[in-house]
């Protein structure tokens, strides 16, 4: 990675991790690090936008005194765009591999949407000893499916092949259709169409056999064995007018599946409330934090 800010080390005390940017070692994945000495939060982005959807986080929490990481996933923005590997098992290999290459402990991680899977994936998988606490924000945990075993998960098999289809004829009119339904409440945006715009063109980055394979994975991976094995600090935070990953078959559930969990439940907010409702959610998160 490439460092931009270089930091003085004080006699006796370990030097802060300086700024950085760039492909992360081996990996072949973009990070993007604020360095510092804070406590580490790494931000895992949404389907199939990239790290830069954090744009409102990451200057708050770094503000707030946090070291803040975000990567844009295998197959997406800036990484590399292998034709294999979307699986959940290996996307929470990638994020072990970051945590392990920035050699990163006490961490706080917050999954977004397609970005919860990896949470709630990796725990299990690696253990926690590098974890502190973890977020499930607007996320696709515990089984997005429906079927006769999973009643309550929100998306049909019907409209699974529907969106790969849509995805499969057309990406550029898939990606305008979804971002509107993304940062919508009751058909209308709840955010400004430049906003909508910024995360239309992340979209393009996407590489689209990569965009098909993510998606046949957080349609169709059942998280809820590892939701039970979550014993860190947990928070659950949603919208209560996401129209993309509905509240009631996924927050709620992924709240009653985490003992002791903590819920904040956004109202009138579309799934991408770290947007619309930034301030909102920033603050909500930040407390949870500071605990």
């Amino acid at each position: 990675m490439t460092d931009t800010n270089a930091h003085s080390d004080t006699p006796g005390t370990p030097a802060p991790a300086p700024e950085s940017h760039g492909l992360l070692g081996d990996t072949g994945l973009h990070v993007d690090d604020t360095g510092g000495s804070g406590r580490p939060v790494v931000l895992i982005h949404g389907w199939p936008l990239s790290g830069e959807a954090w744009k409102l986080q990451v200057p708050a929490f770094r503000d707030a005194g946090y070291r803040v990481v975000t990567y844009d996933r295998r197959g997406f923005g800036r990484s590399d765009k292998p034709l294999t590997g979307y699986g959940y098992d290996s996307l929470s290999d990638d994020l072990a591999a970051v945590l392990d290459e920035l050699d990163l402990r006490d961490v706080t991680l917050v999954g977004f949407s397609m970005g919860g899977g990896e949470v709630a994936r990796y725990l299990p998988r690696h253990g926690a000893d590098r974890i502190r606490s973890v977020v499930f924000a607007s996320a696709v945990p515990p089984y997005l499916l429906h079927l006769p075993g999973n009643p309550d998960g929100p998306l049909s098999a019907a409209e699974a092949a529907k969106m790969t289809a849509a995805l499969t004829a057309n990406q550029e009119k898939f990606y305008d259709d979804f971002t509107t339904t993304f940062f919508s409440v009751d058909g209308e945006l709840a955010v400004t169409e430049q906003q909508r715009q910024e995360a239309l063109e992340l979209t393009k980055q996407a590489y689209k056999p990569a965009a098909l394979e993510a998606m046949a994975a957080f349609a169709g991976t059942d998280f809820r064995d590892d939701l039970a094995a979550v014993t860190v600090p947990a928070l659950v935070i949603h919208g209560d007018s996401d129209a993309t990953v509905p509240f009631e078959g996924s927050g709620k559930r992924t709240h009653e599946a985490i003992a002791g969990s903590e819920l904040y439940v956004v109202a009138g907010a579309p799934h991408g409330v770290n947007v619309s409702h930034a301030a909102e959610w920033n603050r909500a998160v930040l407390e949870f934090l500071a605990k």
